[in-house]
């Protein structure tokens, strides 16, 4: 059959080609467990070893408390020497500032003499003329009692 345009000259419609057909063979493959069965035997032996880990772990806390102990008794021993280590530098500082008192009393003493030494006038000194048997030579004789 063909078709007629009014507007344009009559198109030929192509004759029809061969024709293709297909067959769907339908194949039938039978379920297998095998991997459900790997699967869990595999999930069997982690959950196995995961017990395993967790109870083999709580035998040591004797050890651990033993190891806890240990560290306390390390860290007091380090605190006492600490401890021991301050009193000593406070014994050392309060050594050095008794000396330094000590040495700001003498020298406080040692300004007072010095100062009482400045403010006391001199000796007088009398000067006589020689007896004859000194030999012609002048002898001093001070007023003040000599120390």
């Amino acid at each position: 059959m063909t078709q007629i345009d009014p507007d344009t000259e009559s198109t030929p419609v192509p004759p029809p080609g061969p024709v293709y057909s297909e067959t769907v063979e339908t194949v039938v493959v039978r379920d297998s467990n095998t991997g459900w069965w790997i699967a869990g035997v595999l999930g069997g032996l982690v959950l196995i070893a995961a017990m395993w880990i967790l109870f083999a772990g709580r035998e040591p806390d004797d050890a651990n408390a033993r190891m806890l102990e240990a560290q306390a008794a390390s860290d007091a021993a380090l605190v006492q020497g600490q401890m021991t280590a301050a009193q000593a530098s406070v014994d050392i500082a309060r050594a050095d500032a008794a000396r330094a008192q000590a040495e700001a009393i003498r020298s406080s003493s040692d300004a007072r003499a010095a100062e009482a030494r400045s403010t006391t006038p001199p000796a007088t000194v009398v000067i006589t003329s020689p007896p004859p048997s000194t030999g012609g030579q002048a002898v001093v004789t001070p007023t003040a009692p000599q120390n």
